[in-house]
């Protein structure tokens, strides 16, 4: 089950973030990165799978919405998680016509598997974008709504 994510959900967010900071860069003990979750779930547009098992923070900013951050743990993956988390922002936060943008890991990444996610979901790959934190290769993807 997807629901909004509340303050009770940041340790829960923190340690997904936990395992993925060797593709992400640092996020756990970042400063930034907690307001931006506590922001998210102040405005109601952080979701979490029930049992923390996957966590999204979404920009409802119309006609442009933006995946801030899509993470679901490592032993919950395949199984679903990732497309109900952004099936359910869609349901809750968008209203076409739009586009949603994500920028995600570059080909050479070692993170790409996300690629292939987004591709399932009928996104398509654009230009490449600054390097994440840890200096990997990002890419936005889109999808027209």
């Amino acid at each position: 089950m997807i629901r909004l994510a509340v303050e009770e959900d940041v340790s829960g967010i923190l340690g997904l973030a936990a395992e993925v900071e060797d593709w992400f860069g640092p996020m756990v003990a970042e400063p930034g990165f907690h307001r931006a979750v506590r922001t998210h779930i102040a405005r109601s547009t952080a979701l979490v799978a029930e049992g923390i098992l996957g966590g999204l923070l979404f920009d409802p900013s119309a006609p442009n919405y933006h995946v801030d951050w899509l993470v679901v743990s490592k032993k919950a993956r395949g199984q679903g998680i990732g497309r109900a988390l952004l099936d359910e922002a869609v349901r809750r936060f968008v209203v076409g016509p739009g586009t949603i943008e994500v920028v995600t890991f570059g080909p050479d990444h070692p993170g790409a598997e996300s690629r292939e996610f987004y591709e399932r979901l009928g996104y398509t790959a654009g230009p490449m974008t600054e390097p994440g934190p840890e200096g990997g290769s990002r890419q936005i993807f889109r999808i027209d709504v």
